[in-house]
């Protein structure tokens, strides 16, 4: 478990199924992440979300968002790790929108930052956020990434932004 100062992130468990398929239904919210809402029944969702917890990837890290006092209101991960360049992407959702614009997904990547470079060997963390989605850049603005280059895909503009190791060392000595 990893612990900050308003969330902390933990392995994912079966139980966190439920919170998952109604966030990834959720039009709003999978709109934020550019993809279409889920169209399987829970049933068949439980059976993928079961083999995925059996059979973690070694090049990805899943965590359960939750408040200090044990309410599931989000995920994050990085994935998409490459050992040989050292680098990975990062992405995180709050699903329970009272949570939004209080800083619990700040407080969510800077842990997790924190642990990748303190428990990794990983030099670059990276991501990919909608151009129009300026609470989210923000957010990772304050939490040291920044932007590097524009993308288009699939008819969504994207912001890539990053954090290099080095920078986040001298963030942390107040360099």
């Amino acid at each position: 478990m990893i612990i900050g100062s308003r969330v902390r992130l933990r392995e994912k468990k079966l139980s966190d199924a439920r919170n998952d398929y109604r966030w990834q239904t959720n039009p709003e919210l999978v709109r934020l992440d550019a993809t279409p809402p889920l169209k399987i029944s829970f049933s068949q969702y439980l059976l993928d979300y079961t083999d995925v917890l059996h059979h973690p990837k070694s090049t990805r890290h899943a965590f359960a968002i939750e408040t200090l006092g044990g309410k599931h209101i989000g995920n994050c991960v990085y994935y998409n790790i490459n050992e040989a360049r050292k680098e990975a992407e990062l992405g995180i959702m709050i699903g329970d929108r009272y949570y939004w614009d209080r800083d619990y997904g700040t407080d969510a990547v800077t842990i997790l930052v924190s642990h990748i470079f303190r428990h990794t060997n990983l030099k670059r963390i990276y991501l990919k956020t909608l151009e129009w989605n300026q609470r989210a850049q923000k957010c990772f603005q304050k939490c040291g990434f920044a932007p590097y280059e524009h993308m288009v895909r699939d008819g969504y503009d994207f912001v890539l932004m990053e954090l290099q190791r080095k920078a986040w060392e001298e963030k942390q000595n107040g360099v």
